[in-house]
């Protein structure tokens, strides 16, 4: 089981970008997927999170301007991102509880990371 995230790169201050995460392998459910950031010297911080009913929660940062959405049926998981600012420059984790159907590869699972940089 693995999370793949993509989609990140150079933006101007003002643009857009759309960041989606999927899960791989062996899957019996995706239960709740989540987006981080993690800025230089800071403290990696959530950011927005969805479960798969659809129930979303937005840090109060990247409210209005950040939103989180899912398609289960591709296990992937997105993060709209309009708006940017240069504080939002860092790098991107996506975070899921994935349920494999085995005891021991079901639990949190992180992608690799994406990195996301805001030019002013």
């Amino acid at each position: 089981v693995q999370l793949q995230a993509s989609g990140g790169g150079l933006v101007q201050a003002g643009g857009s970008l759309r960041l989606p995460c999927a899960a791989s392998g062996t899957i019996f459910k995706v239960d709740t997927m989540g987006w981080y950031r993690q800025a230089p010297g800071k403290q990696r911080a959530l950011i927005a999170d969805i479960t798969s009913a659809g129930s979303t929660n937005h840090a109060d940062s990247v409210k209005g301007r950040f939103t989180i959405s899912r398609d289960n049926a591709k296990n992937t998981v997105y993060l709209q991102m309009n708006s940017l600012k240069p504080e939002d420059t860092a790098v991107y984790f996506c975070n899921a509880f994935i349920d494999s159907g085995s005891y021991k590869y079901t639990g949190y699972y992180w992608g690799q990371g994406t990195q996301v940089t805001v030019s002013s």
